[in-house]
């Protein structure tokens, strides 16, 4: 039966080449798109996911990290008087505008803390010391800011809403899902960049306690400020993802797209299975003349569906991971985790499976008779 299976796929290598060439195409597309999608995401979180800290202070209704409105920073106290809090500091995040030597002006996302050293914030360092920050109007550029700022060395100058800042450091990987660079400086220094920043605050970062109850914390900050919202690390990343995959439809458009592909797939493989069912049913009315049953021909269907899946798995996947490294230069991420893998790789085959339905109703109703008719 293997045999028979792999005989009548490989009959008409040309119509093979298509089969699979639909299954990988499929393959691909879907690797690609999620791919592309959990890399904005990360994008979307990476700074609540890199920040040590358990509990975010936020506005009301703040929906997204980015996008922070100021509150007051006299808060704070109210939050570090709290039992169970072992470390509370204030947090600006806020949108700035640089002037570049060449006169044109770009966005960076900016943002303060008193003591980035404490926070260990970033998290990569490829230049510099993060704690020279509270020494003066200094600050540290992303090295992914190059793409929107152009080239830029330690030691050089950027206007930042009108004040020149020196460049004394360069961070890595802190990317926002905006592509809008991202900038450190002191906490105090951000305040005095911008006119509605003095006496204010974006977030209030809060670490618990070792054996502290982080609910019985997190009820307690919510009583003393009842006009700010509290999310834990993962509740405040979840609702900004939330924000991007709703509001931008970016959501919608991965499963139109990743539903277009394999549709496309099962498509291809449907027709080329359907079209070599039909070419060999005097082979599959031998069979059951011999003796076999709808089982076993309907097994023959599934061990080519099989083949095709595993062979256009393979021809999909080997360059979806390749790709991972060609559209990181273009300061892009393409994330496949293994979860991912092991999903698309089931799914391929259930795919295929599914596609070989239509050619199970076919040979069902084969008459054994066939073969001897000439």
């Amino acid at each position: 039966m293997v045999d028979l299976a792999r005989k009548n796929l490989l009959h008409d290598k040309l119509r093979f080449v298509i089969t699979v060439s639909g299954v990988a195409f499929a393959v691909t597309l879907v690797f690609v798109q999620i791919g592309l999608f959990l890399g904005l995401l990360d994008n979307a979180t990476i700074t609540i996911e890199r920040l040590p800290a358990d509990l975010w202070v936020t506005s009301k209704n703040t929906p997204n990290v980015d996008f922070a409105h100021t509150f007051p920073e006299s808060r704070l106290q109210r939050v570090r008087s709290i039992p169970g809090v072992a470390l509370a500091d204030n947090l600006i995040v806020q949108f700035m505008n640089v002037q570049l030597p060449s006169g044109a002006e770009e966005g960076t996302v900016v943002y303060a803390l008193e003591d980035f050293q404490r926070w260990g914030f970033p998290w990569k360092v490829n230049k510099g010391n993060v704690a020279d920050l509270k020494r003066g109007p200094y600050v540290f550029l992303d090295e992914s800011a190059r793409k929107r700022f152009g080239p830029f060395q330690v030691g050089e100058y950027r206007e930042f809403l009108g004040k020149r800042l020196k460049i004394i450091g360069e961070s890595k990987d802190a990317r926002s899902f905006t592509t809008t660079p991202i900038s450190f400086v002191d906490f105090q220094l951000a305040q005095q960049l911008s006119s509605v920043l003095p006496g204010k605050t974006s977030y209030i970062l809060v670490k618990i306690a070792p054996g502290a109850n982080l609910e019985a914390v997190r009820s307690e900050i919510q009583r003393r400020l009842p006009f700010n919202d509290v999310y834990t690390r993962a509740e405040w990343a979840k609702r900004s993802r939330n924000y991007w995959i709703i509001s931008t439809g970016l959501g919608l458009n991965m499963f139109i797209t990743v539903f277009l592909g394999c549709l496309v797939g099962i498509v291809v493989v449907a027709q080329t299975l359907y079209t070599s069912t039909m070419e060999h049913l005097k082979e599959f009315g031998t069979v059951k003349a011999i003796g076999g049953s709808n089982r076993d021909i309907y097994g023959i269907l599934a061990r080519q569906a099989t083949i095709s899946a595993l062979v256009g798995f393979a021809l999909g996947a080997i360059p979806s991971y390749i790709a991972t490294q060609l559209i990181a230069k273009a300061d892009l991420k393409l994330i496949i985790p293994t979860s991912l893998g092991i999903s698309v790789f089931v799914g391929t085959v259930v795919m295929c499976l599914a596609a070989a339905l239509i050619s199970f109703h076919k040979v069902a109703s084969i008459d054994p008779a066939l073969v001897f008719r000439t």
